[in-house]
């Protein structure tokens, strides 16, 4: 069911129950007032006749009783009366087709029937006389029935009015959505930029925003596909092309040449698979897969974990830690924590000389834990710290894929962590800092 359908059927759903009850309402006090406007007609005519008989002489009224008609008595059309005595018997009436009198021996109003018609009368007494008025309830039912008419027509002209024109509103309050659409239909399958469709209802500006940013994400992921696909097959192209010159070079050698050209060529073939290695461990950390294993771990436990999976580490990392360490878990898997922390180490060894430690302190603080890196390296020209996270960005001729940094840096756009770099004369020293779990 379409949201515009969806919208009209609730309102005239509303609609109609609300004017459907409020017409009822209105319908029945109608005729509610006009019964007793029609009641009160009948009692007003039966006091009008009783006060023209008032001024009939006494002396005269036994010899021309029976010659009062009603256009003497001055009866409004429609109607019929009776006068009668104290006894019941007829003295006069309007109405002499009658085959039989109206009853009027009770005082008030009644419903009563005569010659098989049902009637509404009004009996009055004075001065010894009975005035009774009646009208015909079907004559009654028929002037309720065009009055009652009358006042439902614009009624239900008015609703369907009403749903005609919430029809119409309710197209027009969604066309925003549509042109929305639209815009978005008729994109070409490249274009990802931003949606600027103005002007917009303030419930339907945050739609476009979470679009622009859908948009921004999926943009993102395809630049970093692209990157990826161009900075492996860049990379990959020297170690692959070194792989052949050195086998090439063992086939057509022999000796102690050929020996040190298959030794190249091993190397070779050992930095081209930790190239490929950091580099689908980056495309798993950008590409936002899952490391989640259910398992915990504390700050030290994971710079405990890092120093053992980096080789030498143990005799060249000196870890402390300042202040009082808290329980609580790193709110990150510990592969990617140890994983970052494992990188900046290797980094650092790289850049520090033989038998100098590198020193590793963690601290936690708040709801932040914070691992402090320090090698004893020449150190970083200011420049150059700008280009520290960059892929594939190696200072002077020091080995490595260039990814490690890269790969920290990808973990912490994951994890909302925090790392900062700082120069000193004696090195450089890198602070990580991870969320604590709540």
């Amino acid at each position: 069911m379409s949201l515009r359908l969806r919208l009209t059927l609730t309102l005239g759903s509303t609609f109609i129950i609300l004017w459907s009850l409020a017409a009822a309402w209105m319908l029945y006090d109608l005729r509610a007032e006009m019964m007793r406007s029609l009641d009160q007609r009948l009692a007003a005519s039966a006091q009008m006749v009783a006060g023209l008989l008032v001024q009939i002489p006494q002396s005269s009224q036994p010899e021309t009783a029976e010659r009062i008609t009603a256009q003497r008595l001055g009866m409004p059309e429609g109607l019929t009366c009776q006068v009668s005595s104290l006894r019941g018997e007829v003295i006069a009436r309007s109405n002499p087709e009658l085959a039989e009198p109206l009853d009027a021996q009770q005082i008030g109003f009644r419903d009563q029937q005569v010659d098989g018609v049902n009637w509404r009368s009004y009996t009055f007494e004075q001065h010894g006389m009975r005035i009774t008025t009646a009208d015909r309830l079907d004559e009654r039912q028929t002037l309720q029935s065009s009055v009652l008419l009358a006042a439902a027509l614009p009624v239900g002209v008015a609703l369907l009015g009403t749903l005609l024109l919430l029809w119409l509103g309710v197209r027009k309050g969604l066309e925003p959505l549509r042109r929305m659409a639209d815009a978005v239909l008729q994109r070409g399958p490249d274009s990802l930029g931003p949606l600027q469709l103005s002007p917009l209802p303030s419930e339907l500006q945050p739609l476009q925003d979470s679009q622009n940013q859908l948009f921004e994400r999926i943009a993102h992921a395809i630049e970093r596909e692209r990157r990826f696909t161009g900075d492996a097959a860049h990379e990959l192209r020297s170690p692959l092309t070194a792989i052949k010159v050195h086998l090439q070079v063992a086939g057509m050698t022999t000796g102690a040449e050929s020996a040190h050209a298959l030794v190249q060529a091993e190397k070779g073939a050992d930095r081209l698979q930790s190239t490929l290695e950091q580099l689908l461990l980056l495309a798993r950390v950008e590409g936002r897969q899952s490391f989640e294993e259910g398992a915990q771990a504390t700050a030290l436990e994971v710079a405990r974990l890092a120093i053992q999976d980096v080789p030498g580490a143990k005799e060249r990392v000196e870890l402390c830690s300042t202040g009082e360490l808290s329980p609580r878990a790193l709110n990150i898997p510990p592969a990617l924590a140890t994983m970052a922390l494992r990188n900046l180490l290797d980094n650092a060894l790289r850049h520090t000389l033989e038998g100098t430690k590198v020193e590793v302190e963690v601290n936690c603080q708040g709801d932040w834990a914070s691992f402090k890196v320090r090698d004893h390296g020449p150190g970083l020209a200011d420049e150059s710290m700008m280009m520290l996270t960059r892929r594939f960005w190696r200072q002077g001729t020091v080995s490595g894929s260039g990814l490690g940094l890269a790969i920290v840096d990808a973990i912490i756009q994951r994890s909302g962590g925090q790392m900062r770099f700082s120069n000193s004369s004696d090195g450089l020293l890198v602070t990580l800092e991870l969320p604590l779990r709540p």
